[in-house]
């Protein structure tokens, strides 16, 4: 693959063969994060799970205490009272049959995260190919399925994120922009790999962390010692 001027000049900031520690990571995105717009900071970690078994899942959702950098835009199936405390709480869409007609006849998708009312799940339920594939499906494990609808309006808007294994057994979470700094990304990413690691499944046997890599949007991938995930000093 053909590689820009400037993502190969970044490449020689990092050393392929060094595992690095999660502070000395960070701090080398930032230095690779040169493009000419504020990129976004992922972390992909790839677990020993193996995701076809129910008992090895690892899924959850965690606040990230300086959000993603990112305007969430949120849309909320309820009615009534629910209807009124999402619209109240900032979501952007709130629906019921008339949103789930629109997703379904006008192919709408112009929302990041989807929050239900649990007496709306019958109705959401219809979504299931539509909104599960692009990890839009509201579920109780992730809190976007709620009787409080509003509280979940509010964390989404703080910074709320969803981790959950691909086919591959990674996941890829946002943890920041480059502007952030280091402070603030090194405080999202504790908070996303203490999550993780509590996580782990009770069922698993030999090591859970395999690899773990952050990157910035257009910059190269920087390799983590799994050894030292436990918390950016």
């Amino acid at each position: 693959m053909k590689r820009g001027k400037k993502y190969n000049e970044n490449v020689k900031l990092v050393d392929r063969d060094k595992l690095y520690d999660p502070a000395e990571a960070l701090d080398t995105v930032l230095k690779t994060g040169t493009a000419n717009f504020d990129e976004t900071v992922e972390l992909h970690i790839r677990l020993g799970v193996d995701s076809r078994h129910a008992d090895q899942q690892v899924r959850g959702a965690v606040v990230l205490p300086n959000g993603t950098g990112k305007k969430i835009r949120i849309a909320v199936f309820a009615k009534d009272d629910d209807a009124k405390a999402a619209e109240e709480a900032g979501a952007d869409i709130v629906g019921a049959e008339d949103l789930v007609a629109r997703i379904q006849g006008e192919g709408f998708m112009d929302f990041d995260v989807a929050i239900a009312a649990p007496n709306m799940m019958g109705l959401v339920g219809r979504l299931g190919k539509v909104l599960g594939p692009r990890g839009l499906m509201p579920s109780p494990k992730a809190g976007t399925v709620t009787p409080d609808v509003a509280k979940a309006v509010l964390e989404a808007k703080a910074g709320k994120i969803e981790y959950r294994l691909d086919k591959a057994n990674i996941i890829h979470c946002p943890i920041g922009k480059v502007s952030f700094g280091a402070e603030k990304l090194a405080e999202n990413f504790n908070t996303l790999v203490d999550a993780v690691i509590k996580a782990k499944p009770a069922a698993l046997k030999g090591q859970y962390i395999r690899s773990c890599t952050v990157v910035s949007t257009m910059g190269p991938g920087v390799r983590i010692n799994p050894g030292k995930l436990t918390v950016i000093a």
